[in-house]
């Protein structure tokens, strides 16, 4: 007898006010969380390094936003056995997924900003 060992996707509805998915949208709209996601695109990144690529971030809301990001499991944490630890951030799959999506939106308002800029 063969069992089948098929998973079933489920799928959210960012409508409705009870689905856990809203509060995940509520997470990567964040200014700090597009910016981390699209500067973590390229690769892995440092704490620091992260930091100095997203200028205006405290080193509070960046700890938080990264924190936030991995627990949803967008990012990666990964501490190198060194002295000092050496931790390094990056995107994991469903990460590299969303960040295509995050990247279409910069791209249009870094090209666009001229004709929507705030009067």
């Amino acid at each position: 007898m063969k069992v089948s060992t098929q998973v079933v996707a489920l799928r959210g509805d960012v409508f409705d006010s009870n689905c856990p998915s809203r509060a995940v949208l509520d997470h990567v709209t964040r200014k700090w969380a597009v910016l981390v996601l699209v500067a973590l695109r390229p690769g892995s990144l440092r704490f620091s390094a992260l930091r100095r690529r997203i200028g205006g971030v405290s080193e509070k809301m960046l700890a938080q936003t990264l924190r936030t990001l991995e627990g949803d499991g967008f990012v990666a944490r990964a501490v190198a056995p060194t002295t000092p630890p050496q931790v390094s951030y990056s995107l994991t799959a469903p990460g590299v997924e969303l960040t295509e999506h995050l990247f279409g939106l910069l791209e249009f308002l870094n090209d666009r900003i001229g004709d929507i800029a705030p009067g």
